[in-house]
């Protein structure tokens, strides 16, 4: 007797091997059976007409704050995430000395545009150290297993204090503390260590992030931290000094290479497209392939779609934040903004005006958003209606330029009233990275490099600025199904989001359907399934808002045999834990 069978479903089962029509029967939370009439069971689950694949390993997110107070994950679990990795960048929120916590939150507020009162009226703080943390976490019941990662940032300021700064090099008695604090949080269960070293990065008072100019002997040190462990992996995220010159670019690389060797880890780092530097991402991935010629685990973590900034009068940016009259009512309710900006005059004063500086060093604003809004013209070029589903990879014809163009109006007074459409609730597409080509040409060459790995989506934080939780559902519908020129198979997509992710983390208990792995799965009917328009939910505690982006055409989705999902609606069933690495069967 099965506890669940799910029958007559088209079987993909991560391997990147092709599909195959089976039955899979369920049994204490593990896949035991793959086949046909496989018996009698107490309940059934029909995939006629879908597709059954492992669940979905998300390995770059920032749910450390939200999994405190919110068990459902959301939006990951929406798109058929059952595993997400957490504590990327360098950034979370252990471990934390009690009197930290205002600058923890400042930290994460600047970095991931995550609201600063939600994150202080939502975290409980009932932790310190990092396996304090783990074991917090393993409290709350959640939809999706947990993994979590040491950050660089938070074990800065736990050892180093006020001296936690950007450019202060730490004494030797500093790296002793710091790597005792990265082995016992990797002995407690952590599945591995980031850093951040993004010039993007900002808390949110505008100052650089504490890990970003840290030495080469300070990364060699906590990399070594993982040494001979029988797991983990390092994670990092750079800029690779593209402003600097090409010595520099070399110099900063070298460092990944240094931290690997050091550890004797694989590590993996983001891989973006900058139109100020259009050409650096192939120069990453020729230094990844020197990495692995050289015996070295080098990945790069890949975007299936730009990363697109939202503009809209609920999200963070649109190109009126840094006028006058528009900032003597952006603190208004939302009913109360509009209708001053539907006012004639009001609207006048705000097209006329300058802008005036929103980033710098009391803004946790990035200083790119001022070169933004001074180009603001020339970028509509490349700002669009997203549509209803979303349009991710626009051509220029539809930009916001052209459509002004075509009617004969000024391209901003046309932004001006965009914003204001659905009562002003209405959201804008801005693909900021990866779209230097105005298509998506350029990704289909990251996603399909031997070294990619499918990651980013950064689900958990940016709430009020992008919506990339939803990849996996990118993947599978621009990418495998509606995109016209080259497209991605069902098993090599599925593969990207299951079996390649679980071996690059040492799972060995999930990422595939097979007998004696746990019961980690989604049933997908492929051709309805549907990404629907991002929107502003107030969900957050203290009120605080974020955008969201529902699905449709995720028939179920399991947890350890569990159904969390059922028919695009969450179950209320929460048997989601933190994955402890290195301390059992999982790895």
């Amino acid at each position: 007797m099965f506890d669940l069978v799910i029958q007559n479903g088209q079987v993909v089962d991560g391997t990147g091997g092709p599909p195959v029509f089976a039955d899979i029967g369920i049994r204490d939370g593990l896949i035991v059976a793959v086949g046909e009439n496989l018996g009698p069971a107490n309940a059934w689950i029909d995939a006629n007409g879908c597709v059954v694949t492992p669940g979905f390993i998300d390995l770059h997110t920032h749910y450390d704050g939200q999994a405190s107070w919110d068990g459902e994950l959301a939006p990951s679990t929406w798109h058929g995430v059952t595993t997400a990795v957490m504590g990327s960048c360098g950034v979370g929120f252990a471990p934390v000395r009690p009197d930290h916590h205002d600058r923890i939150v400042d930290l994460l507020e600047g970095v991931e545009d995550m609201p600063g009162t939600a994150l202080h009226e939502g975290i409980p703080w009932t932790w310190e150290t990092l396996p304090q943390y783990l074991d917090a976490l393993d409290g709350i019941p959640h939809a999706a297993d947990l993994l979590v990662q040491v950050p660089h940032d938070a074990v800065r300021m736990y050892v180093m204090g006020d001296r936690a700064v950007a450019g202060e090099a730490a004494t030797a008695d500093d790296l002793e503390q710091m790597v005792t604090i990265v082995r016992e949080a990797m002995e407690a269960g952590c599945v591995g260590f980031s850093t951040g070293r993004s010039d993007n990065h900002r808390d949110a008072h505008g100052a650089y992030t504490p890990a970003s100019e840290a030495d080469a002997a300070e990364l060699r040190a906590l990399a070594g931290a993982l040494k001979g462990l029988n797991h983990g992996v390092l994670q990092a995220v750079s800029d690779f000094d593209m402003n600097a010159g090409p010595e520099h670019f070399e110099a900063e690389f070298q460092l990944l290479i240094e931290m690997m060797k050091a550890s004797d880890k694989p590590l993996s780092t983001t891989l973006l497209q900058r139109d100020l530097a259009p050409g650096q991402w192939t120069k990453i991935l020729e230094g990844a392939e020197t990495a692995v010629n050289q015996g070295l685990d080098l990945r790069v973590q890949v975007a299936p779609r730009a990363i697109g900034v939202m503009l809209g009068l609920e999200a963070t940016f649109h190109p009126f934040i840094g006028r006058a009259s528009y900032r003597e009512i952006a603190h208004l309710p939302l009913a109360q903004r509009v209708a001053e900006l539907r006012k004639p005059e009001r609207k006048a004063a705000i097209l006329a005006e300058p802008h005036e500086s929103v980033a710098g060093d009391d803004s946790s604003m990035p200083r790119f958003v001022d070169d933004f809004l001074e180009k603001i013209v020339f970028l509509t070029l490349r700002m669009f209606r997203l549509g209803e589903p979303p349009q991710y990879e626009p051509d220029m014809a539809s930009s916001l330029y052209m459509e002004a163009e075509r009617q004969g109006r000024d391209v901003l007074e046309l932004f001006y009233d965009c914003l204001l459409e659905d009562e002003g609730h209405a959201l804008l597409y801005f693909p900021l990275f990866n779209y230097s080509g105005m298509n998506l040409d350029d990704v289909h060459r990251m996603l399909t490099h031997p070294q990619a790995l499918v990651g980013l989506s950064d689900g958990g934080a940016h709430v009020g600025t992008i919506c990339d939780g939803s990849f996996p559902t990118t993947l599978l519908t621009h990418w495998v199904r509606d995109r016209e020129g080259d497209r991605l198979t069902v098993p090599q997509a599925i593969q990207m989001l299951t079996a390649a992710p679980a071996d690059w983390l040492g799972l060995t208990d999930r990422g595939r359907v097979e007998v004696g792995l746990r019961a980690d799965l989604n049933v997908i009917d492929l051709d309805q399934l549907t990404l629907h328009h991002p929107r502003v939910h107030h969900d957050l505690p203290a009120g605080g808002s974020r955008l969201l982006q529902q699905s449709t055409g995720y028939r179920a989705t399991l947890l350890g045999g569990v159904v969390v999902r059922r028919d695009d609606t969450m179950t209320g069933q929460r048997p989601g834990r933190v994955v402890r690495m290195g301390q059992s069967s999982t790895t």
